[in-house]
């Protein structure tokens, strides 16, 4: 188990790092690099809104790559999806900019974002699903959670090598080409993922499916049919409140603190990345908080805890002192990890094996459009001019209470005391 863990989280964190270095380029060199002709606020916007395509590509991914694990098993899926994102990432880091290309040059990054976005919509579903599906059910959270931890893993990585890269060059040279650096080393992260993928057997639920030759033959319409697709929709609007606040805090703030408060650079990413660190610290001893009090009970006390936590951090981060900011990201990463330490066991038991991959992958990544793609492009808008920006905080606060209403409608999937026994006839 952990070694199959292991190679789940890698990959994912080395595919949300490839996702994340795109945001923290977003939110500091790419309007002026490929959106010059316009004004700072409009360059910004531009530059969230080639960052928010990613998003929007990925319940296509999750709909291809979901096709893919359903009918094929799941380890193909995370072997293709992170060859995917690795290349389109290197690319990244390879376009050239307005003053050499001009107008192709925005094109081109939306192209690369989008294939980016196309993997990552991949991801996920393989990932979880080759733990969740290898793992005991009375630790199934637990074992799950490994992969969780992959986000705040690749972003630590992404935004360490741009910190060290920040506080080493002159901002000449970060424009010119420092940022490029955390895109030109995903080449080298993806083939370490790749070998290490290479070794990773398939899951035993799928192997069981095939050899009965009872895979779906149309996943996603399998989906859709029957009801499914409420899940779907419910789970896309549980899991949006991790995403925006995830990229309230860690896309936008690091715009809003540099641009409007005039907060350094390097202080900014050093409060952001000390409390993604404190989410990836905490995400497994609430993941096995999960397997004992059940998955759904901890969605909603993390989507109140969200909730009632967004004024407040506005009001901190408006300080622009380092220590209040630092008090205020850390709860709010700490709120919402409540429900994602749990999602991955919790969004695969709510779908049977033959469409699990797709029903998992797409309600995932459509909460990524709800939260992650919009988020960035709703807070910078709504945080014009010199006023605190309170908008942000009811925005926030909003899609809390959408997320607690979805999680309230949706079933609890931890396994009964019995269901467990028949499950492990073996201590595991």
């Amino acid at each position: 188990m952990f070694r199959l863990a292991a190679a789940s989280m890698a990959g994912t964190a080395i595919e949300f790092y490839d996702f994340f270095s795109y945001g923290t380029a977003a939110a500091l060199v790419l309007g002026p690099l490929f959106f010059p002709t316009v004004s700072p606020l409009v360059g910004t916007l531009a530059a969230f809104g080639t960052f928010g395509i990613g998003f929007v590509a990925r319940p296509m991914g999750s709909v291809l790559f979901g096709h893919i694990g359903d009918r094929h098993g799941r380890r193909p899926v995370l072997i293709a999806s992170l060859l995917l994102t690795g290349v389109a990432t290197v690319g990244v880091g390879l376009a050239p900019t307005y003053a050499d290309i001009g107008l192709a040059a925005p094109l081109l990054l939306l192209a690369l974002r989008f294939l980016q976005g196309l993997g990552l919509g991949g991801e996920w579903g393989g990932a979880v699903l080759l733990t969740a599906e290898h793992a005991p059910a009375h630790r199934r959270a637990l074992w799950t959670s490994l992969p969780q931890t992959g986000p705040p893993v690749g972003f630590l990585l992404a935004n360490g090598i741009t910190l060290t890269l920040s506080a080493t060059l002159t901002d000449d040279e970060f424009l010119a080409w420092g940022w490029r650096v955390p895109f030109w080393a995903a080449g080298v992260l993806a083939a370490a993922g790749l070998l290490l993928r290479a070794q990773v057997a398939e899951t035993p639920e799928f192997l069981a499916l095939a050899d009965r030759e009872e895979q779906a033959s149309l996943p996603l319409a399998e989906v859709l049919r029957g009801g499914r697709w409420r899940l779907v929709l419910l789970t896309a609007g549980g899991v949006s409140v991790g995403y925006s606040v995830f990229y309230a805090v860690t896309t936008w703030s690091l715009s809003y603190g540099t641009g409007q408060l005039g907060v350094d650079r390097t202080v900014m990413l050093a409060c952001i990345m000390t409390a993604v660190a404190a989410l990836g610290l905490a995400t497994p001893l609430m993941a096995l908080l999960g397997d004992r009090r059940g998955r759904r009970s901890l969605c909603l006390a993390g989507c109140s805890a969200v909730a009632l936590w967004m004024f407040p951090m506005i009001a901190l981060l408006r300080t622009g002192r380092p220590a209040l900011m630092l008090l205020g990201f850390v709860v709010a990463m700490l709120a919402f990890g409540l429900a994602s330490a749990v999602v991955g066991a919790y969004l695969p038991e709510l779908y049977e094996p033959e469409v699990r991959c797709t029903g998992a992958s797409v309600g995932y990544n459509l909460g990524g459009v709800l939260g992650g793609a919009v988020t960035p492009l709703v807070a910078t808008a709504l945080a014009r001019g010199d006023r605190p920006p309170w908008a942000v905080a009811v925005y926030l606060t909003g899609v809390a209470l959408l997320s607690l209403a979805c999680f309230f409608l949706l079933p609890e999937t931890r396994p009964t005391a019995t269901a467990r026994a028949a499950a492990d006839p073996t201590p595991a």
